[in-house]
């Protein structure tokens, strides 16, 4: 099967090889990939960053998830079948979505949603466990609560937006001035120019932050949180108590603990929690994120959609920046 490879970690170009079709377990399936998404984590990986959380075999297939049809079943698979159409965020062990066809458990699959193409349902698997991951799990957002989501025009915090208005908050959120009318249009309700404004300054006694971006992005949002709150990142440093959730070990744990030490004193400081995300999959969280898209409650958003020989561009336009939106990459 033809598949977008990397040979080493490193700013490296990506190319398009032969790659041995994968065999698929007892609980398993084949699926036939049409298309898939673009996400920072996949250069995160291509660049080495994401080692001390999981390690890969090289040549390693990037991409994180897509939308495609089931071509084969496992002996023990039971809630799917061949022609089935689906989408998923395989484990982070089983990774391997600009290809063809990957071999994916069936715990991390759902139907795809009935109303998408299979372009938008590719979209949404990665942004939609994060986003729900962040603000369920973790923030346990509630109705009336603030919240300052970071980066709202990006893949993430588009699907945020609109995740966390349908749980009755009220949304602030960074954008430039070219971002601004769409995420309006998604339900945020106070927009911070991030070029020409300082958030940190203009937003006080917010419930939670969603934060995407990291660095002193991060350490400014512990301005904004009132006393209890609760910051999530998927883009800070892994502090010493995910080290321990996540089984890391002692040696890890104590990397984490030492680099993320700054993140600690901000957490005592301002009385706030901070957690790093590091996303699971779940076919049952994307069951509910379709019933959600079903019934006209969260819309994908899509930048745009490159065929799967410009794959390296597509890449490229993702480490832009300027993506409103999610980059798709069609494969069939």
């Amino acid at each position: 099967m033809k598949a977008i490879v990397i040979d080493r970690y490193g700013k490296v170009p990506i190319r398009l090889a032969e790659m041995p079709t994968p065999e698929i377990g007892e609980y398993e399936v084949l699926a036939e990939i049409h298309t898939a998404s673009i996400n920072p984590v996949d250069f995160k990986i291509r660049d080495g960053k994401v080692k001390l959380l999981v390690t890969y075999k090289m040549p390693l297939i990037l991409g994180n998830d897509f939308s495609g049809v089931v071509a084969k079943v496992g002996t023990k698979v039971t809630r799917f079948k061949v022609g089935d159409e689906i989408y998923a965020r395989p484990r982070k062990s089983k990774i391997g979505t600009f290809a063809e066809y990957i071999a994916i458990h069936e715990d991390d699959i759902a139907l795809k949603p009935k109303n998408l193409s299979f372009e938008e349902a590719a979209s949404i698997p990665l942004v939609g466990l994060t986003s729900y991951q962040a603000l369920t799990d973790i923030l346990q957002l509630q109705n009336g609560q603030k919240i300052l989501i970071q980066a709202g025009a990006g893949g993430v915090g588009t699907f945020a937006i609109q995740l966390a208005k349908l749980m009755g908050a009220t949304v602030a959120t960074t954008a430039s001035e070219a971002g601004a009318n769409l995420v309006k249009s998604l339900g945020a309700d106070e927009i911070i120019n991030y070029k020409t404004e300082k958030f940190e300054e203009k937003l006080k006694n917010y419930d939670a932050v969603f934060d995407t971006l990291g660095g002193e992005t991060l350490e400014k949002s512990f301005q904004v949180i009132k006393s209890g709150g609760k910051i999530v990142s998927v883009s800070g440093l892994p502090n010493a108590r995910f080290g321990k959730e996540y089984g890391s070990g002692f040696f890890k744990t104590l990397l984490f603990s030492a680099a993320s030490h700054k993140l600690t004193a901000l957490e005592k400081k301002h009385n706030v929690q901070y957690t790093f995300l590091f996303m699971k999959p779940s076919g049952e969280q994307l069951r509910i994120i379709a019933n959600f898209i079903e019934t006209g409650k969260i819309k994908p958003i899509i930048d745009r959609v490159f065929p799967f020989e410009n794959a390296q561009k597509a890449m490229e336009y993702a480490e832009s920046g300027r993506a409103k939106g999610k980059i798709i990459l069609k494969i069939k």
